[in-house]
């Protein structure tokens, strides 16, 4: 018998490209509701693409989650705030999205990963515009800020990276929620913009979602149980 010959080349590339393009494809469907959403964002991106820069801007300053908007109709600018990105920058944002909210989906559930983003997204943005409304209210800041321009994921960002926490096992766990209070911490510190609250909110409300991270994850502490 004589021994068979390598694979050629070419075919080990196209074989090595195929094993990847699969793994791609099984990452992506483990985590479905962050590749339809930054799938959402990449459409809503190339739209904005297409605007002048007034028309752009008076665009989304009517999908803000400000304070003039949200006392007009608050569901609709809620929701719609979520799916555009002011900047217009989408690649930063697929990075970001695979390396938190796609472990994070793939870690609660779709259900669970999505209840964290609304309650981030959601309260975030009402507790960060009712601060803003009182500093209006007692004259910290111009009227004119009710009608400033708020879109964007970020508060929900901020609320996975915060509920990832838990993902992270003992002791490691205490230096990644350093780190991230720090991050988010500094900006609230030095800026003290409503944005700065926002996350900073966002944060806090990701750490409340603890009921939500599964039961498995709570106890991973790397000490011994009690007998």
């Amino acid at each position: 018998m004589t021994p068979s010959s390598p694979a050629p080349p070419t075919r080990q590339r196209t074989a090595a490209a195929g094993s990847w393009l699969r793994s791609v494809g099984s990452w992506i469907r483990s985590a479905p509701g962050t590749y339809i959403w930054l799938v959402a964002l990449f459409v809503t991106t190339v739209i904005v693409h297409q605007m002048s820069p007034d028309f752009e801007e008076d665009f989304l300053r009517q999908r803000s989650t400000n304070i003039h908007e949200l006392t007009q109709d608050p569901l609709r600018v809620l929701a719609t705030s979520a799916f555009w990105i002011d900047g217009g920058r989408w690649i930063p944002y697929a990075v970001l999205y695979t390396v938190f909210h796609a472990p994070a989906e793939r870690w609660l559930g779709t259900l669970r990963w999505l209840a964290v983003v609304v309650l981030a997204h959601v309260l975030a943005s009402l507790v960060s515009e009712g601060v803003l409304a009182w500093a209006i209210r007692h004259g910290h800041v111009p009227w004119s800020a009710a009608n400033t321009l708020d879109v964007g994921v970020s508060y929900a960002l901020a609320g996975v990276i915060a509920v990832l926490t838990y993902r992270v096992p003992q002791p490691w766990r205490y230096v990644y929620l350093f780190a991230v209070l720090v991050f988010y911490g500094i900006p609230l510190v030095t800026g003290r913009s409503f944005t700065d609250l926002g996350h900073f909110t966002a944060v806090l409300i990701g750490l409340a979602c603890y009921p939500l991270t599964p039961a498995r994850s709570r106890h991973r502490t790397g000490t011994p149980k009690a007998q």
